[in-house]
């Protein structure tokens, strides 16, 4: 296993290759559908204008996600009415549905790892070998034993997005992963769903004779 401690060098980045599992230790940021959405609309694309605290929620996560990781993440978080915030779930959440902006964001913001399950798509595999990054496959169903790796919670913002939704800032020990889409240009996801595709387009060209039962 790996040991990556964040922030993540370039060099780190790119001597990690598609089936490398990683042990990850500092701060990251958790973020879903409505903070990818925000971000894009308005500090990227500026279809949106800044509003309320949007500005200085922006000034402080831009220095964290610096050579950081954003972690596709709802947490089930405890200590919610005295503020003394303590993760009791954090599993990861399906990372497809942050494909038309997660490359945006990885750019703007210098993001060198995204923590997630599922993969993604070749907008954030581009944005991998540019930035450089790498997309990490956290494992499903493992919410409260990756809630065990996170060691303090330092802070939350727009709250106002609802507990899953928000930004939560953590330190994590020994965060564990495995790289599934590296800055070499190479997906596993990728490569899966290409033999799943050849090896259904040989069933469907095949006498159903001759398919096994």
């Amino acid at each position: 296993m790996v040991e990556l401690s964040i922030p993540l060098s370039d060099e780190a980045i790119r001597s990690l290759k598609v089936g490398d599992t990683v042990a990850l230790s500092g701060v990251m940021i958790t973020g879903r559908d409505t903070v990818h959405k925000w971000m894009v609309d308005t500090f990227i694309k500026k279809t949106r204008p800044p509003q309320g605290d949007d500005l200085e929620v922006y000034n402080a996560i831009k220095p964290l996600l610096h050579s950081s990781v954003i972690y596709h993440c709802g947490p089930v978080v405890a200590g919610l009415d005295t503020r003394q915030y303590k993760f009791v779930a954090a599993g990861p959440t399906t990372s497809i549905r942050e494909e038309p902006y997660q490359g945006a964001v990885m750019d703007h913001f210098k993001v060198k790892g995204v923590i997630g399950k599922g993969g993604m798509g070749p907008k954030t595999l581009k944005a991998c070998q540019d930035v450089p990054g790498v997309y990490l496959h956290a494992i499903g169903g493992a919410a409260s034993l990756i809630a065990q790796t996170v060691k303090r919670v330092l802070s939350v913002y727009k709250y106002e997005f609802g507990v899953p939704e928000a930004m939560w800032v953590i330190e994590v020990k020994d965060f564990p992963a495995v790289v599934t889409m590296d800055a070499h240009g190479h997906s596993l996801h990728a490569e899966v769903e290409a033999h799943s595709k050849a090896v259904l387009q040989d069933l469907l060209t095949r006498p159903l004779e001759s398919i096994p039962k």
